[in-house]
């Protein structure tokens, strides 16, 4: 006979993991290593490259922790930190000393209904391409996402759902790329976006403000995204960029820029990318990119990249100095520059998510 004693013990309780915390906790929490190596045929220079501006090195692009408590409703909040060369030229961009690890977003957010309000710091709205190298088909970054677009803005920003489809943001921010400014004018930004479909997506982008003492900087960025099937995704992102004001020179400057992304099976993709911009009245420069990628684990991908830039001013650095007799002393000649530069470069990233 068995006695109530001689009942099995009751299974010790689960001991709650990481993941099971987060979400108790309604936190998220991601993050991306990405290191590389790349080759060019001279300096394509920071004017014209994002953050491959140099030559033959290998460089930890960049490591990436983003936490965010994020509720539909109530307040909330989101801190995304970055190490590395990204982090680096990031910094310098934005008036730093150029220190390799930099606050890239930071922000408060208040959620009600179908409005959310975010200030601090945040990425700009502009642009097919973003700062963070997991969430890019390409290694290399695009020239509109160099010459002509913001890379992030400190400010207040509102984000209206007017439909399950439509999305609609307005707000008020210091400029470009910069912490702080010493003057009132702020920089206003509107934009829209609307996914009638999982087909077609479009998303629209206007920037205009006083940047500097008698500077206006404006822009207006469109990108567009098609779905053709499961594997194949085309992207139009197009650009028109402007300074005003009595110290701005009148620059103008228009680019667009297209995407083929096509994976071949879970584990292989190809990227294209060809564009051109126009500077006007200094030149225009065209640039033409394959990426190949392959995956052999979930969230780890190794890209091969080959690039080639054409420029019509000869802006390019070949990187080559060298002595000439001049009489009885020797001068140094250079750097030299070229119309046209080459670049080939393989990453690694890996990338996560908890919950």
């Amino acid at each position: 006979m068995l006695l109530a004693a001689d009942a099995p013990a009751a299974p010790a309780p689960a001991v709650p993991g990481l993941s099971d915390l987060l979400t108790g906790w309604g936190l998220t929490t991601s993050g991306e290593i990405a290191t590389s190596y790349y080759h060019s045929n001279g300096y394509p220079g920071s004017t014209w490259r994002a953050f491959d501006e140099d030559h033959d090195t290998f460089q930890l692009d960049e490591a990436g922790l983003q936490i965010g408590y994020q509720p539909k409703s109530g307040v909330g909040g989101y801190v995304d930190v970055i190490a590395g060369t990204d982090a680096q030229i990031l910094n310098e961009a934005e008036g730093g000393s150029g220190s390799s690890v930099d606050v890239r977003q930071a922000y408060l957010q208040y959620a009600t209904g179908p409005l959310t309000l975010i200030a601090g710091k945040y990425v700009t709205l502009a642009g097919a391409e973003v700062i963070n190298p997991a969430l890019n088909t390409n290694f290399s970054r695009s020239l509109l996402f160099q010459v002509l677009e913001p890379l992030d803005h400190v400010g207040f920003r509102a984000t209206f759902a007017a439909t399950d489809t439509l999305s609609l943001i307005a707000g008020v921010n210091n400029g470009w790329n910069t912490m702080d400014t010493n003057f009132g004018s702020k920089t206003g930004e509107f934009g829209a976006t609307w996914a009638p479909n999982k087909m077609f997506s479009f998303a629209s982008s206007v920037y205009y403000g006083k940047v500097a003492d008698g500077v206006d900087k404006s822009l207006i960025d469109f990108v567009g995204t098609y779905n053709v099937t499961s594997q194949l995704t085309l992207i139009l992102n197009a650009d028109f960029y402007q300074l005003s004001g009595e110290n701005a020179g009148g620059v103008h400057a228009n680019g667009v820029a297209g995407y083929v992304n096509y994976a071949f099976n879970d584990t292989m993709r190809i990227s294209v990318r060809g564009e051109y911009v126009d500077l006007r009245g200094i030149g225009h420069t065209t640039e033409g990119t394959v990426t190949f990628g392959y995956s052999p684990v979930k969230n780890l991908e190794f890209r091969g990249e080959l690039r080639y830039d054409a420029i019509s001013n000869g802006a390019f650095n070949n990187g080559v100095s060298y002595t000439r007799s001049l009489g009885n002393e020797e001068a140094e000649i250079g750097p030299t520059f070229a119309d046209n530069n080459t670049e080939f470069a393989i990453q690694a990233v890996y990338k996560f998510s908890l919950p």
